[in-house]
């Protein structure tokens, strides 16, 4: 790995809007820091591109710390680049050494369309997530939530689920866009608590039947989505989210 400075050469997707055809731009950028993470490194190319007077690339952003799952980048052949268990924005340019090439696109799903440049539309995610319904409590004589008594393991897998930030990494990377891996985590750390099973059975159809209407594909194991996910959610989520679904039909 280099410790001094970096010149490298970008190549990046342009694309206006989800009507017309995309192509990539080749970019050189020069003089960039090992320290720099790989957004910063992007902000550096879109200074030279409107300090030239051409268009900046629109890419998305928001905490920069890997919580909110909007720096969804394709990078290399990979969601979020190289490194495991990091999200584009924790990405740094020190994963990467004087003179390369860095190819990098939008998520490739036709459930996530191209809004601009390497930005998609991943709509399609709230809109199974609010098919989830909601949580039935008795507020009328609510028990504190700290007496009900939730096993360790349950209550770690339902964490672990629950770490899912909704990037689309798991989508990007299946060869049929399968998104079972984030529908299954989103299922899994409700069905694995007491609160979120009285409606655990009609929010697994319901979820996974809107999951089927925004034209995602079917998951063949692979185990792709797990490798790639920031947040290593586990392929066992899937296997939950199934025996719910399974349960759900039956009890119809």
């Amino acid at each position: 790995m280099s410790h001094g400075n970096m010149n490298l050469t970008l190549k990046v997707w342009r694309q206006k809007n989800a009507k017309t055809e995309g192509k990539i731009v080749d970019y050189k950028v020069n003089d960039i820091s090992p320290d720099m993470s790989f957004l910063e490194m992007f902000d550096v190319l879109n200074e030279q591109l409107i300090s030239k007077g051409d268009e900046s690339i629109a890419f998305d952003h928001d905490c920069r710390e890997g919580i909110c799952g909007a720096c969804s980048m394709f990078i290399n052949g990979q969601p979020h680049g190289p490194n495991k268990g990091v999200t584009t924005c924790q990405l740094h340019m020190r994963s990467f050494k004087d003179g390369d090439t860095i190819v990098v696109e939008p998520w490739r799903a036709a459930s996530f369309p191209v809004i601009k440049d390497l930005t998609v539309d991943r709509s399609a995610f709230d809109r199974i997530i609010s098919k989830g319904g909601f949580i039935s409590v008795n507020t009328g004589n609510a028990q504190d939530a700290n007496n009900i008594p939730i096993p360790k393991p349950d209550a770690d897998a339902a964490f672990s689920a629950a770490a899912c930030i909704g990037c689309g990494a798991c989508v990007a990377t299946c060869k049929n866009s399968s998104a079972m891996l984030f529908v299954a985590a989103k299922i899994s750390q409700l069905a694995l608590l007491p609160q979120g099973q009285v409606e655990g059975i009609a929010r697994a159809k319901n979820m996974v039947a809107q999951m089927d209407a925004e034209g995602f594909g079917n998951c063949t194991n692979t185990g792709a989505c797990e490798v790639e996910c920031p947040k290593g959610i586990s392929l066992e989520n899937i296997a939950r989210m199934n025996r719910e679904y399974f349960v759900a039909n039956i009890v119809e």
